[in-house]
Formats: C-alpha cells, sequence, structure tokens
C-alpha cells in the first residue's frame, strides 16, 4: 500500500516534478563529466607530459660530480664512470614496471666528421673534436620474462625532430645535426648533403694514423633539430659508438621516461624516516621517488636523478587541473541542492491540506515525513539516471576536445552519481520536509 501511495502522488504534479527532475538532471551531469574526466585526467595528463622528455636521468654512482651549465654537460666526453648495456632489461623487472614506458642510453665520445675520405697525408691534421652521441632509435630489446619491448630516444626525447627518418640500430647508418649538417658542405666546395650520402668518423680509437686505417663509413638517413646542443652533434646506433669510443656494451647515461603521481607532503618526506607501513604505502605508490629508488635497486652502481624540473611542473598542472574539476562539482551539487530545496518548498505548500488530512485520518509525523522523502528519493533516482547519461555525451565531447580521446563509462561513477542525487535531494528537501512533518491538521482544515 505504501509503494502504490508513492507511485501514485508520484504521477501527480508533473510541473514541479518536471522541474525538480530537470536540475537535477542538469546538476548530476556536469558531476558526472567533472568525475568522469577527473578520474581519467591522471593517466591522459600523465600521458601528454610525456612529451616534454624524460623525467629521470641514470648516471653511474662512482662519476665525477655533474658539470651542467643549461642542460649542457661540459665535461670532458670520456670522464668518469660506465654502465653495462646488457642490465638494461631490468628496467622492465621493477615492481611499477608498466609505468616505464621509455629508456634510451647514451655514450659519447669525439669524432672528426667528413663527406669524403680524407687522404692518408692529412690524418695528422684532422682534429677529432666533433660530437658523437651513440644512443637506440627504436631497439627491440628481450626482457627477462620472455617478451619483447620496443624503446629508444624517439620516445624519451620526442620533441627531437628529424628531416628523412631515424637510423636503424643494427646498421651503419647515422642522424647528423643541423648546424654540423650545414657546416660539412664546407670540407668539399660544391658538394650538398642528401639523404643516402655517406658520412665519415674518424677516431683517435678506431683509426691507425701510421697505415691511415680505414675510418666508420656510415649512410645518413636524417637531419635532427632539437634547438639544442645536440644540432652540433653526429648521432649513431649505440653499438657504433661504444665501438669508436672503446666500450663495448657499455653506456655513460640513462634517460627514463616513466608515468608518475604528482608527490604530495607525504612522498617528499626522507624514505629513512618511515615506518614499515608507511614504506609499503611509498613503495606501491607510482611516486617519481618510489621509481627512481626501484631502478636503482635494480640497476646497481647508478645514481637515480629526479629531473626536477619536468617533475614539479607535471604534479602542479595536474594538481590545479583536478582542483578545478572539484570546484565544478561542488558547485554544480550545490546548484542542484538549492534547486530541490525551492522546488521541495512550493510542492509542501501547495499539499498542506492533503498534509492535513492524512494526519487528521490518523498518519503520524514521521509516517508523513518517511512518504514524502520517499517521494523525493524516487525523483532523485530518475533524475540522477538521466544525468548520468547527460554526464557521460558530456564528459565524451570534454575528452575528446582536451585530451584527444573520450574517458570511458564507469560503473562506480554511475553509482556515486546516484548517491549523491539522493543525498542532495535528502539535504535540499530536509528543511520543507521537516516543516511538513510539523503542521497540525486542524488550523489546516478549517482553512487557517
Amino acid at each position: 500500500m505504501f509503494l502504490r501511495i508513492v507511485a501514485d502522488s508520484f504521477g501527480r504534479r508533473p510541473r514541479h516534478k518536471l522541474l525538480t527532475g530537470a536540475a537535477l538532471a542538469l546538476g548530476m551531469g556536469v558531476v558526472t563529466a567533472a568525475l568522469s574526466v577527473s578520474l581519467d585526467v591522471g593517466d591522459r595528463l600523465a600521458k601528454e607530459f610525456r612529451s616534454l622528455g624524460a623525467n629521470l636521468v641514470v648516471t653511474p654512482q662512482a662519476d665525477s660530480l655533474p658539470l651542467e651549465i643549461g642542460g649542457v654537460d661540459y665535461r670532458p666526453v670520456n670522464a668518469g664512470a660506465y654502465l653495462p648495456e646488457a642490465d638494461l632489461p631490468n628496467l622492465k623487472t621493477i615492481f611499477w614496471h608498466n609505468n616505464i614506458i621509455a629508456f634510451a642510453p647514451q655514450l659519447e665520445t669525439s669524432v672528426a666528421v667528413s663527406i669524403y675520405p680524407i687522404p692518408v697525408k692529412e690524418l695528422p691534421t684532422i682534429r677529432a673534436d666533433r660530437r658523437l652521441i651513440g644512443t637506440w632509435s627504436a631497439k627491440t630489446i628481450a626482457l627477462p620474462d620472455g617478451g619483447t619491448f620496443v624503446t629508444g630516444i624517439g620516445k624519451t626525447n620526442p620533441w627531437w625532430r628529424v628531416d628523412g627518418q631515424w637510423f636503424k640500430d643494427d646498421a651503419d647508418e647515422c642522424v647528423l645535426g643541423r648546424k654540423l649538417a650545414s657546416s660539412l658542405p664546407n670540407f668539399a666546395q660544391g658538394i650538398k648533403l642528401k639523404m643516402g650520402d655517406t658520412i665519415y668518423l674518424y677516431a683517435d680509437s678506431s683509426v691507425d694514423w701510421q697505415s691511415g686505417a680505414r675510418p666508420m663509413a656510415l649512410r645518413l638517413t636524417g637531419i635532427l633539430d632539437t634547438d639544442g646542443a645536440e644540432d652540433d652533434a653526429v648521432v649513431v646506433p649505440l653499438a657504433i659508438a661504444q665501438k669508436l669510443a672503446g666500450r663495448p656494451s657499455q653506456y655513460r647515461k640513462l634517460y627514463v621516461s616513466a608515468l608518475t603521481k604528482p608527490e604530495d607532503a607525504f612522498a617528499k618526506r626522507d624514505s629513512k624516516t618511515f615506518t614499515p607501513a608507511e614504506y609499503d604505502r611509498w613503495f606501491c605508490t607510482p611516486y617519481i621517488s618510489s621509481i627512481a629508488f626501484q631502478i636503482q635497486q635494480e640497476l646497481p652502481g647508478t645514481d637515480v636523478r629526479v629531473i626536477r624540473k619536468v617533475a614539479e611542473g607535471e604534479g602542479q598542472v595536474l594538481a590545479r587541473v583536478r582542483m578545478l574539476l572539484w570546484l565544478v562539482t561542488g558547485a554544480a551539487l550545490l546548484a542542484a541542492a538549492l534547486a530541490v530545496g525551492a522546488s521541495s518548498a512550493a510542492s509542501v505548500i501547495e499539499r498542506r491540506t492533503e498534509i492535513g488530512l492524512m494526519k487528521a485520518l490518523g498518519a503520524g509525523s514521521g509516517t508523513v515525513g518517511f512518504l514524502l522523502a520517499a517521494e523525493q528519493l524516487l525523483l532523485a533516482f530518475v533524475g540522477g539516471g538521466a544525468g548520468y547519461a547527460l554526464g557521460i555525451v558530456l564528459a565524451r565531447l570534454l575528452g575528446e576536445k582536451i585530451f584527444g580521446a573520450a574517458p570511458e563509462p564507469s560503473w562506480i561513477v554511475f553509482l556515486v552519481v546516484i548517491a549523491l542525487a539522493a543525498g542532495v535531494t535528502i539535504l535540499g528537501s530536509a528543511l520543507p520536509l521537516r516543516r511538513a512533518s510539523q503542521y497540525e491538521p486542524a488550523p489546516i482544515l478549517r482553512g487557517e
């Protein structure tokens, strides 16, 4: 009987019900869109931030102190210690291995660069003062679990632009920096570089100056433009740099790009001061500091440093975007509560006679309040469901316009939205329902 009364009452006064339902649907639509984007924005922005480049750099622990000015390392290229290339697949065995999206080792040395073979008699006069960078372009490595992983400088430094294409890691090919390429035709007047030309590299460790041994001949595949010091360098496969530098299967520096969670006050604490429970929480959260710690465990003898400018910038942007979305959610909930409260108050005033008659027939204040609350909750479920559907459409539009991909519908968001709709409805109707439960039937029936 109670459900029948609620259903019958819900079908009457459609204008009030429509206005209240529309207010709830609009409010819950905004909440659904904000929550959907907020839950998805972390991963989306983290992936977008990877276009900023690597956020971790790994160097030998016994290396000399870095001397970097404006991002350029001014130490001698052969100074410091080296690390074994064979340990690199271990990066994909850390606890947060799925968050390691790319890494690229680098080895530098000095060479002389020419676009034609230098005669033997001129070899002693050639200065090997050009910067050579050995790295991976798109290297396929075998992982300890039997799988494979493709990584390289194209993923860790996505802003490096190549006119042409990257070299193959297993081929005798190279890429020239833009500034270096523009200066090379001076070696032979009238000769212009084009893709497929042969570039000759001369290094102290690869040339016998007495016998005039042949240099390293590489095929040019592209011109590199980074707006940095690399524009005056030649970039080659890591194996070739190792051969020229006399450092087989070794590298000097490793850049790692990892998806991370912005560090909060807890993550910025010294991990040595953590209790066992706090340590487990820190270790099992993808903070950049915990990922750096795990990398250092898997690569013995290394020093893993966070590129703070990149990491902190990511955290600030993500925190502000999420704060904005939560503010929008709060404003939408407040507006929906006010709209429901106003509609509920008007409905109670119109139904004074009906409420008085129910009380005169024996209904208590609790029964009247429960009946009216049940009507409001039924309206909340209908309005919340409609708002969720509207919010999913809005979330898809926002996701595609801002992040290039729409968030997927979530049952968790649906349940949260229905619960919020019910809470907002009860909160907004609390005062009118309390007033209705306190009505005295006699004055109302007398028309007072």
